[in-house]
């Protein structure tokens, strides 16, 4: 218990060193709180805002090391299980994020045929932009109905444009949203083949990710059972008042610190290698 406490002031007397001698890392935080922004707006979870995050992340660690503390009477092991509790609403927010794009992928090619529609009907592109707020995949009408009333009130495509990506978020839809702007700009008469074949390439490349991610999502699978499962042993070990004594001890206690942070390392790399190369908003 005593090395488990002079770790700990020792990390802490760490972070003050720090904090009095590291430089200013505003940019870097903004850029991280931005790109946290995004992940959020990307998980469909737009009234939450990273410092709301962050707090959720703290009190879930203090309600499980309370709890962990109050129930096994064992710092080490609470510690353990808080650090594990503190992630847990970033994987929640990566795994809806990800579910929510491979969804929209899926309705991406309804778009651009309802603008299709639209625009061999005699609509202008805002129009048939704005149209897809009432008509179209009820998970895309709000971000086009907004598009639509800032349009009205500006009449400035480009930047209402911009918006609108800003709001979508999404790989695809920068996409689709670049696609309209070119459009626009050099004009013509082959909107209605463009959009086509853009509505087609969208399909071919949500049905190959689709199967591609029903081959592997077995890897993934099993990636996190594997982390999972040392984890719930301890938690059943945890019953047994001689088994935590043992991992108070300074050796348990760096047993449990080093199995952790293999248990992070195997996860991160099997998630690598199992996923599939993410979409990048290189158009934004």
């Amino acid at each position: 218990m005593g090395a488990f406490v002079g770790l700990l002031a020792g990390f802490g007397l760490l972070l003050i060193w720090h904090g009095a001698t590291a430089r200013p890392t505003a940019p870097r935080t903004r850029v991280r709180s931005q790109r946290t922004r995004e992940h959020l707006i990307q998980a469909g979870l737009n009234g939450v805002t990273p410092a709301q995050l962050v707090a959720l992340q703290v009190l879930g660690a203090l309600l499980v090391g309370v709890l962990g503390i109050a129930l096994t009477q064992s710092i080490s092991v609470s510690a353990i299980f808080a650090v594990f509790a503190a992630a847990v609403p970033r994987l929640i927010v990566s795994r809806l994020r990800h579910k929510r794009q491979a969804d929209l992928r899926e309705l991406w090619p309804e778009v651009v045929d309802n603008l299709t529609s639209g625009v061999r009907a005699g609509l202008s592109l805002p129009e048939a932009l704005s149209a897809i707020g009432t008509r179209g995949p009820e998970q895309l009408r709000e971000p086009f109905r907004q598009f639509g009333a800032d349009y009205r009130t500006s009449g400035r495509f480009n930047e209402s444009l911009d918006r609108l990506k800003a709001a979508l978020a999404d790989p695809v839809g920068d996409r689709v949203c670049e696609s309209l702007r070119v459009a626009r700009e050099v004009g013509g008469t082959d909107l209605g083949r463009l959009l086509s074949t853009l509505s087609g390439f969208l399909r071919d490349d949500a049905r190959t990710r689709a199967e591609l991610l029903a081959r592997q999502s077995w890897s993934v699978n099993a990636a996190r059972m594997a982390v999972a499962a040392p984890w719930l042993v301890l938690i059943l070990l945890a019953t047994q008042r001689e088994t935590l004594q043992a991992y108070d001890t300074p050796t348990g206690t760096l047993i449990l610190a080093i199995g952790a942070i293999l248990s992070l390392i195997a996860y991160r790399l099997m998630i690598r290698i199992g996923r599939l190369p993410e979409e990048r908003r290189v158009l934004r």
